[in-house]
């Protein structure tokens, strides 16, 4: 998490393509929206003061053509500041309405090199996510770290959610929020956890007790059971059972 802040914040912001390649490292660990869905946003979808992205398949190439409302994740007010002032530029000095590209494509024109390159802003959505890719690509070598691709941020927030949720039902929110309609999918996907660690959590979890007097085992308990009755109720009603595991 603190590496994606580091290499956010040290991203320039001097041109209009600065400022729109910074907003969309911020948006997507703010939403956890696949690279593909962040390529064809529109301004309407986002909500600033509900603070949610209304991830509409008519519009947004979601997986699976699932429609579903991400709220941004509580991963910084400083990174909802980025959007937030991102989405002030296009509607202030660059007149983008509600149903133009949320971060649109770079406009190429001849230089005076007598080459093609950068020359502002289109106002075309990307066709691919290729674009993004690039962005992230670039911006993790600027900031001298490894390449993280943009659906690697959708790990690190499902392991934020393992660590920040109490509850069955914080868990099942926090695994809705990325897409998913079963909480297995989001264990399955992005589960795994270091055995050191492991050993740490497990031994952890075991000599503190909750507020109530339960120890944490009980709640482990509980939160199987409630993960295997939901996930009964959704094989039941032919909810879910296409899911299929959280790849890029």
């Amino acid at each position: 998490m603190e590496q994606v802040r580091r290499v956010i914040f040290a991203m320039p912001v001097g041109s209009d393509v600065e400022k729109r390649d910074r907003a969309i490292v911020a948006f997507t660990l703010l939403t956890g929206a696949r690279d593909n869905a962040v390529a064809s946003f529109r301004l309407k979808h986002v909500d600033l003061e509900a603070r949610s992205v209304f991830q509409d398949a008519r519009d947004v190439r979601t997986k699976s053509r699932k429609t579903f409302k991400t709220f941004f994740f509580p991963v910084g007010e400083d990174l909802e500041a980025v959007l937030g002032d991102w989405i002030d530029h296009l509607g202030g000095k660059l007149w983008f309405g509600p149903d133009d590209p949320l971060f649109p494509s770079t406009k190429v024109a001849p230089t005076n090199a007598g080459l093609f390159g950068a020359a502002g802003l289109s106002r075309d959505h990307w066709k691919n996510a290729s674009a993004i890719r690039r962005i992230f690509r670039t911006a993790f070598e600027a900031a001298g770290l490894p390449y993280a691709n943009p659906h690697s941020l959708r790990n690190t927030l499902a392991m934020l959610g393992e660590q920040r949720c109490r509850t069955p039902e914080e868990f099942k929110a926090w695994s809705q929020n990325l897409g998913h309609e079963r909480v297995m999918t989001t264990f399955n996907s992005y589960g795994a956890v270091a055995t050191n660690r492991q050993a740490d959590i497990i031994g952890h979890l075991r000599s503190k007790p909750d507020s109530e007097g339960q120890t944490s085992d009980d709640l482990l308990t509980k939160m199987s059971a409630l993960v295997s009755s939901i996930n009964s109720a959704l094989v039941k009603s032919g909810i879910g059972q296409n899911e299929t595991p959280d790849r890029p």
